[in-house]
């Protein structure tokens, strides 16, 4: 009888916290008692950490791609990226919405992944707060900015294009930074959203976007980490209404493909083959921008 009584105390303990832990991550993605930072004040948190990549040929200033990483941080991907733009020169800036938080490392990271300490929308006003400086930095061409995100990096990505036309703001944002007619989007040529999430948690996947921005996807059949149907979709719903959209798919890989650095039991895997087409899919879109 004890031990039927230890079980079943056990049990309603265990499923009080998966409920605690439900309720967090839906409160953290609805911005309840998240404090909302001014963008000077968030970009004094995040600048420190931005790292350039630029192309070794030429003075500026450049077409300048911002890049923000999965949910497990920077990784050596983000090199690849910018290694590939500087070949047509574009210059890279990296984004690290982790370490300036301290969610650079193990278990920490793990709960940016299922949106319970960082969500893609507060990582929206990250981008918005590093576009307004990419703005003002001196190798930067304002004019001909994009955004390439992976994975969580993704969702941030789409949720600033949902967001930027309504009268909404990311969760962690006052008000947005000044940039040119208040338009966070301003200089933005091109966006590109790499395995992403787009599902019920995402602004995209309830708005969708407004203005005609070139955008595109490059998604994992049968990935096992993100629903990739969610944004294939989106990215239909989007084009019947004049959207420019690419669509790129990608078989027999893993999420993560193109990333070597994996956490340790990983089941993902690097695909140096699809790591190229993904590289050469990048290129091509961002050389017609």
């Amino acid at each position: 009888m004890k031990r039927k009584t230890l079980l079943w105390v056990g049990g309603l303990l265990c499923a009080a916290l998966v409920v605690a832990f439900a309720a967090q991550v839906v409160m953290r993605l609805q911005g309840v008692g998240l404090a909302r930072m001014s963008p000077e004040a968030l970009s004094d948190k995040l600048s420190p950490h931005y790292r350039a990549i630029l192309p070794e040929e030429g003075t500026g200033p450049f077409p300048t791609a911002l890049l923000a990483s999965g949910c497990d941080g920077p990784k050596d991907n983000m090199d690849t990226w910018a290694e590939a733009l500087n070949e047509i020169g574009w210059a890279a800036l990296v984004v690290d919405s982790h370490t300036p938080r301290g969610f650079d490392r193990e278990p920490l990271w793990r709960l940016v992944c299922t949106g319970a300490v960082l969500s893609g929308g507060e990582r929206a006003g990250d981008l918005a707060v590093a576009l307004a400086d990419a703005r003002e930095m001196e190798f930067v061409d304002p004019e001909r900015l994009a955004l390439i995100g992976a994975s969580h990096g993704g969702w941030a990505v789409l949720d600033l294009l949902a967001l930027a036309d309504r009268p909404r703001r990311p969760e962690n944002l006052r008000r947005w930074p000044t940039s040119p007619n208040r338009d966070p989007l301003a200089g933005v040529v091109a966006l590109a959203a790499i395995y992403p999430y787009c599902g019920a948690a995402s602004r995209v996947a309830h708005w969708g976007w407004k203005r005609e921005l070139p955008v595109c996807f490059a998604l994992v059949e049968d990935d096992s980490i993100v629903d990739s149907e969610d944004c294939a979709e989106i990215a239909s719903w989007q084009k019947t209404i004049g959207s420019p959209i690419t669509v790129e798919r990608f078989s027999a890989v893993s999420h993560g493909f193109d990333q070597m650095e994996k956490s340790t039991f990983s089941q993902l895997s690097y695909d140096e083959d699809a790591t190229s087409k993904l590289i050469s899919s990048l290129q091509n879109f961002l050389g017609k921008s």
